[in-house]
């Protein structure tokens, strides 16, 4: 599933290893976990966490789950929250010398922003390689990946909603 890190850039090598040591993928298997973000497609920035997306109904199991498996580990938080009238679990901590983001939403992890958002970024990173360095010089900046597309594009309005739209007006999502 997250192989292809392995022949991959020094930070991804390292991701794959610190993922495999905690077992996290494996240990998570049921809630269909994929890793998302700037790690996966290569325009990481020092200090980027491996978010990790996943189809979560019961709460309660997995807050349980999450507590016992992670909360040893540093900084770590869980929290419950809306986002956009869904309702939300996030555990972060950190191990290996990564900072890890859990998400879980009660639906398919295809259908989550985080990973769609990822497959449009990759989509247009594929189309427009040249624009790479840019999104990173502005991550580096400090600003994150949604805002610095819409910039590199040129996209008015909310730059998560607008990554999405692009991501219709190309066919990558339907």
């Amino acid at each position: 599933m997250i192989n292809y890190l392995n022949s991959g850039s020094q930070n991804q090598r390292r991701a794959f290893n610190v993922i495999n040591k905690l077992g996290i993928l494996n240990d998570l298997a049921k809630y269909n976990p994929v890793l998302c973000g700037t790690i996966p497609i290569s325009i990481d920035v020092e200090g980027s966490d491996l978010d990790i997306v996943m189809e979560v109904h019961d709460f309660k199991i997995f807050k349980y789950e999450i507590n016992s498996l992670y909360n040893k580990h540093d900084k770590f938080v869980l929290s419950e929250k809306m986002i956009r009238s869904t309702p939300t679990i996030t555990a972060n901590f950190e191990f290996g010398g990564f900072e890890f983001e859990l998400f879980g939403q009660p639906r398919a992890v295809e259908q989550q922003n985080a990973y769609r958002h990822m497959i449009i970024e990759h989509h247009l990173l594929r189309m427009y390689p040249h624009i790479k360095p840019e999104i990173i010089r502005l991550k580096k900046e400090g600003m994150k990946t949604e805002p610095a597309f819409a910039q590199v594009f040129g996209l008015k309005g909310n730059p998560y909603d607008e990554i999405l739209v692009l991501g219709r007006k190309l066919g990558v999502l339907l």
